[in-house]
C-alpha cells in the first residue's frame, strides 16, 4: 500500500538535505585546502629565488673582501703600511735569521720522542750575554 505524504516526518526530508550540504561542504574545503597549499608552494618558491640571490651577492662580497684581504698581506702592501706607521720595521740582518733543519721522521714513538728530547737540546736558545 502506497503511503501518503502526510505520513512523511520532517526528519526524513531534512536527512538528505543535510547530507547534501555537508559534501558540498567537503568539498568546498578540499578546494580551498588546495588553492591553499598552491599559494604556499608559490610564496615559498619566491622566498627561496629571493635567499638564492641574496646568497649569490653574499658570495660575491666575500670574494671581494677576500681579494682585498689578500691584497693587504702581499710583502709589498705590508712594507708600505709599516713605513707609513713609521714601526721602525726593516729586513733582519743575515746574523738575525736562525735556519733550523727537520730531521726524517721516526719509524717508533720512542725514537721520535728522543729525537725529540736531543733536538730540543741542540737548538735550545742561549742566555744573552750581558
Amino acid at each position: 500500500m502506497a503511503r501518503n505524504r502526510k505520513n512523511h516526518s520532517a526528519a526524513a526530508l531534512f536527512v538528505p538535505a543535510l547530507k547534501a550540504s555537508l559534501l558540498c561542504l567537503v568539498i568546498g574545503g578540499f578546494g580551498v585546502g588546495y588553492v591553499w597549499q598552491q599559494d604556499q608552494l608559490l610564496e615559498l618558491g619566491r622566498q627561496k629565488k629571493g635567499r638564492e640571490l641574496r646568497l649569490e651577492e653574499y658570495r660575491q662580497q666575500n670574494k671581494i673582501l677576500r681579494d682585498q684581504l689578500a691584497q693587504a698581506y702581499t710583502p709589498r702592501e705590508l712594507d708600505a703600511r709599516a713605513r707609513k706607521l713609521n714601526l721602525g720595521l726593516a729586513m733582519p740582518q743575515p746574523d738575525q735569521i736562525l735556519r733550523l733543519m727537520e730531521s726524517a721522521p721516526s719509524p717508533t714513538p720512542v725514537a721520535a720522542h728522543q729525537a725529540g728530547a736531543q733536538l730540543a737540546v741542540q737548538w735550545a736558545p742561549t742566555a744573552p750575554a750581558r
